[in-house]
């Protein structure tokens, strides 16, 4: 069914039921190319608020023929936009092929349903060479979410952006669009910076959580070849569940037990035993029946 001939009246939705009346056309859409697409002012005035302003404006000339001119975009994309106003439908083809110019007449005459499939399609074709365009364009027809999936892709691959004739145009025409874009890249680039420190300190505080069950552990049950003091040293302990942890912390204790030059005289690993009992001392919530070695002492040595 053409839209030439034929509209629908009496619509209950979008998607709801049409009584098909026959009406002849009383306006015409003229483009760039010469053609003249006949339609009808009801459809174009329920569809589009900008559309129905320009037909309630009085001609500058005297006649009963009503014309809107859609200038500067190929006679074919005009042809889907009008379909559009009539069905609401557009195929993936359509929008392949003429996205960028339906998605500046969608945003220029307020026509939100298809402004929405426009963007969705174009970022879903993102490319190296239309990267540039599509994002200039996004910026002009106020389309964010196209907008910041260009400054993604583009920040992704900005090496081989940056040796398109796109990119050079943009240059020596649109320094403030380029501007915005390296300021992108610096931000994108300083959140990833955030992300990792902030996972690194994460994964320190794992291991330090790690380390102080595991101290707590060996000094109150024991662990394999390291226990308590007031434990049989014969008694055979099966390893824990955390035992690489367990492993290296036992390994730690009994150097600092034999250790001839201690922390004081500058053993690296006698104090970063003594930086774990402080550590458990500050967090300990019972020192008075603490089994962890010099808990109480260091709990009174953090708290000065």
């Amino acid at each position: 069914m053409s839209p030439n001939n034929y509209f629908a009246s009496d619509v209950d939705g979008i998607h709801g039921k049409y009584e098909i009346v026959e009406v002849e056309a009383d306006v015409h859409i003229i483009t760039s190319g010469g053609l003249r697409i006949p339609a009808h002012s009801t459809v174009l005035a329920a569809t589009s608020t900008v559309l129905e302003s320009i037909l309630v404006r009085p001609q500058k000339r005297r006649s009963s023929e009503k014309t809107i001119r859609v200038l500067g975009v190929p006679c074919d994309a005009v042809s889907v936009f009008v379909r559009f106003l009539y069905f609401f439908k557009c195929t993936e083809e359509q929008t392949e092929k003429h996205g960028i110019h339906l998605l500046a007449l969608s945003h220029l005459y307020l026509v939100p349903q298809l402004k929405q499939r426009c963007t969705k399609g174009m970022a879903e074709r993102l490319t190296i060479e239309n990267a540039v365009d599509v994002l200039q364009l996004a910026r002009l027809c106020d389309a964010p979410d196209l907008y910041l999936k260009c400054m993604k892709f583009l920040s992704s691959n900005f090496k081989k952006v940056e040796e398109t004739e796109g990119w050079k145009f943009l240059q020596d025409h649109d320094p403030c669009l380029e501007l915005e874009i390296l300021q992108f890249m610096d931000e994108a680039d300083s959140r990833k910076k955030r992300r990792r420190r902030h996972r690194r300190e994460q994964s320190l505080y794992l291991q330090l959580s790690e380390a102080m069950v595991c101290l707590e552990h060996i000094c109150t049950e024991g662990c394999t070849s390291v226990g308590p003091y007031d434990m049989e040293s014969s008694h055979k302990r099966v390893p824990c569940s955390n035992f690489d942890t367990c492993q290296g912390l036992q390994l730690l204790i009994r150097h600092f037990a034999s250790c001839k030059t201690r922390a004081n005289g500058g053993c690296l690993r006698c104090k970063r035993r003594w930086q774990l009992l402080r550590l458990h001392a500050s967090v300990c919530d019972q020192p008075q029946d603490c089994r962890v070695p010099l808990c109480r002492r260091s709990k009174g040595s953090v708290g000065q």
